[in-house]
């Protein structure tokens, strides 16, 4: 954005903004007055308009700047090597991949593309041809990504990276592919990433929660913890996708940064069945806002904020309790390692979670997983007969 400034040793104003990614400014010689700095303000939003609309001329403005011939230099380069064997440079492609890509994508992926592409890879890339990108460009460009972020001077962590390098491998891939060149990436290894431990409740502090949370966030909580919906779609729920006859919730949609939105993906799409606890809340709750559209809604009948969930109610009742801080998402798996804990069966977990198969469920919270006898390592042993003293040979 284009600022009015005036410099200390003059008190001359001047303009101060960036251009393709190069702060630029440009000295008047006019004096720091009201009057001259609404005469420059009208100039500089004419300017921030321009290079919004990807029309500004450095030469319209400032006709007598240095800065005006080294632009024009810079696009004569940029034009020439978008002719070279007639491949577009990582910008123009990008345009034109994501312009593709979006019917595709949803519009919280959209933004998040949006933000790492503007973000960093067209400030290294965005003047280069395609083709013209090797891998030791990606290995440097890996290793910038991190280190620490100027902005905030903590190292970025390895699943920051590599969303990164992921949307811009997936970029080039395709760009590799239309245009027969070879991809840079080939070879390029992904940051080691650390595992997390998940933190789910204990049902006795699910039951502890309960009864000391808000009596108007009773329900809530007890349909976040007995159903394993994700935040996103416990507050995209609508009346209409519960089904009290045949005790069912059918997982049809989410809200994800303030927009409603397709699930996840295809497995998310799904049913779930109700419980006792679930179908109890939901009865109770239907008594509170059956004259909304969302299950779970504020006064004027819109959907929950998670953000202000957490802030004034998820975390102030953890504190209040003794209880450890954790997500909000950790609700999600409490459900999974409560069902498991009862001995449910892994194949219907994994389906009221929206996974495809029982593999994540096994890998996410094998040491959630009870030995269906006496869970202490004895069936083991009565087998190989260790307890009757037989003899191996």
């Amino acid at each position: 954005m284009a600022k009015v400034r005036a410099r200390k040793e003059t008190g001359k104003l001047f303009f101060d903004f960036k251009f393709q990614g190069i702060r630029c400014r440009e000295q008047t010689a006019l004096e720091d007055t009201k009057e001259n700095r609404a005469k420059l303000e009208v100039i500089a939003k004419k300017i921030d308009a321009a290079i919004t609309l990807d029309q500004f001329n450095y030469a319209d403005f400032f006709p007598n700047s240095s800065m005006a011939q080294k632009f024009n230099h810079r696009a004569q380069h940029i034009a020439a090597l978008q002719h070279i064997n007639g491949l577009p440079t990582i910008k123009v492609f990008q345009e034109q991949w994501m312009d593709e890509m979006q019917p595709t994508w949803r519009a919280s992926y959209i933004n998040s593309v949006k933000s790492i592409m503007n973000g960093h890879v067209l400030p290294e890339f965005g003047e280069k041809v395609v083709s013209s990108i090797t891998k030791a460009d990606i290995l440097q460009f890996r290793a910038t990504l991190a280190k620490a972020c100027p902005k905030t001077g903590k190292a970025r962590r390895a699943t920051t990276v590599n969303k990164t390098l992921k949307i811009f491998r997936l970029m080039m891939c395709e760009a590799a592919d239309r245009f027969n060149f070879t991809n840079p990436f080939v070879g390029v290894k992904l940051l080691k990433e650390r595992k997390t431990d998940i933190h789910p409740l204990s049902l006795d502090e699910v039951n502890l929660f309960l009864e000391h949370v808000r009596p108007d966030f009773h329900n809530y909580f007890k349909v976040r913890f007995f159903s394993g919906m994700r935040s996103g779609e416990v507050t995209g729920l609508r009346w209409e996708h519960v089904d009290f006859e045949r005790r069912q919730i059918l997982v049809r949609e989410a809200i994800v940064q303030g927009q409603v939105e397709y699930t996840k993906n295809d497995g998310s799409y799904r049913v779930i069945d109700m419980t006792a606890p679930l179908y109890e809340a939901l009865k109770a709750q239907y008594e509170a806002t059956k004259k909304h559209d969302y299950v779970f809604c504020n006064r004027l009948g819109k959907a929950l904020d998670n953000r202000n969930v957490c802030n004034r109610v998820w975390y102030p009742m953890l504190d209040l309790l003794g209880l450890k801080r954790r997500r909000l998402y950790e609700t999600r798996h409490t459900a999974a390692t409560l069902w498991i804990a009862a001995g449910e069966n892994p194949e219907w977990i994994a389906r009221q979670l929206g996974h495809v198969d029982t593999q994540m469920l096994f890998k996410v919270y094998s040491r959630f997983v009870p030995n269906l006898t006496r869970r202490d390592g004895s069936a083991f042993e009565n087998l190989v007969g260790v307890n009757g003293g037989d003899n191996y040979e």
